[in-house]
């Protein structure tokens, strides 16, 4: 029901208590921290623009049209995630703008039940990101030879390139990310998040406990590679300065390496990938790779619904990419075919 008298609060104000709300969501493991992060972001993000729009300063003040205005000046807003803007003016993608649109309903949808606005402008509000051809180049996942030439870059010899003291060099370090990024596809806030006690060995088979969105854990086994590769890297994280004693991935200095650093890593790894199979790729696009080289190879769509950490296959076909050649070798291979003996 809707309460008895109206509180007429600034957007600002409206705003504060909001991400106050969602962050205290976090405690009773109603949200996960990073998804309560990024609402408490877009949030922060409509307070600033609505400021830049001109508009009304108290929340039950703003119209469907006033949404409208803040939805186009975000669609307009450079993203500082990426190297080149779109053509066409709309530098946001369109599943970022998605994602701005849906935090900004939230927060009108508690706003009306808390009594701070009379009606909810969402439901007049026009502006839809539009899709513009799937992913970004950059986000696809990698082909069979573009992944190859990614992990095999990563655990070869670094060479004569690399300079500077051997004691800030992170070689082991930036191929473990690669190979964990590539073969086992975590989100990168697993990753950054991850502890040393996390890796355990259980029948001789080496395992990641993987603490994901919502407070849900997977425990997911290494391949060999990745397992030789981070016991190589846990020896060398040893003699690494003092500093965070339970991260997994640590900077030189000793700090645990943040979200913005795994990009810096792939791109340095990138760099010694012969340039015939080189193509820049996400945190993400690696994720995108692993789902789609597990599924191509035969995976069963459970087994890599669980190695990512969705809760239903609904959520899997986002992450599945489609990989050249693919549908001839599918048919070449036809079951039909080498049963009749034709």
């Amino acid at each position: 029901m809707r309460p008895a008298e109206l509180n007429r609060l600034s957007v600002e104000e409206a705003a504060d208590r909001y991400v106050e709300l969602v962050r205290a969501k976090v405690v009773t493991g109603g949200l996960s921290r990073a998804t309560a992060e990024v609402y408490a972001r877009d949030v922060q993000t409509f307070v600033r623009l609505t400021r830049v729009c001109r508009l009304s300063g108290v929340l039950d003040d703003l119209s469907g049209e006033d949404v409208d205005a803040v939805l186009l000046a975000f669609a307009r807003k450079p993203d500082e995630r990426r190297r080149v803007p779109s053509e066409g003016g709309e530098v946001q993608s369109a599943a970022s703008q998605a994602r701005f649109r849906r935090s900004v309903s939230a927060l009108f949808k508690h706003a009306a039940l808390a009594g701070w606005v009379q009606l909810n402008p969402m439901a007049s509000a026009t502006v839809v990101a539009r899709e513009r051809g799937g992913l970004r180049a950059e986000r696809r996942a990698l082909t069979r030879e573009q992944a190859q030439g990614l992990v095999g870059a990563a655990v070869s010899p670094a060479g004569d390139e690399v300079r500077g003291r051997r004691d800030q060099r992170t070689e082991v370090r930036d191929a473990l990310i690669v190979l964990l990024l590539t073969m086992v596809g975590p989100r990168v806030s697993e990753l950054v998040r991850a502890n040393v006690e996390d890796f355990y060995t259980n029948d001789g088979e080496r395992y990641w406990r993987i603490f994901g969105k919502g407070g849900k854990t997977r425990d997911v086994p290494l391949p060999r590679l990745v397992a030789r590769v981070l016991a190589a890297y846990l020896e060398v994280r040893q003699g690494v300065r003092e500093g965070d004693d339970k991260a997994l991935l640590l900077s030189w200095r000793g700090r645990r390496l943040a979200r913005g650093d795994v990009q810096a890593v792939i791109d340095r790894v990138q760099a010694r990938v012969d340039p015939e199979r080189r193509r820049s790729v996400t945190p993400h696009g690696l994720r995108h790779t692993t789902a789609t080289h597990l599924l191509a190879g035969g995976t069963d769509m459970d087994a890599v619904r669980r190695v990512l950490g969705h809760g239903d296959l609904s959520t899997l076909g986002r992450y599945r990419d489609e990989l050249p050649g693919e549908l001839e070798a599918a048919m070449r291979a036809h079951p039909l075919v080498h049963d009749t003996g034709v």
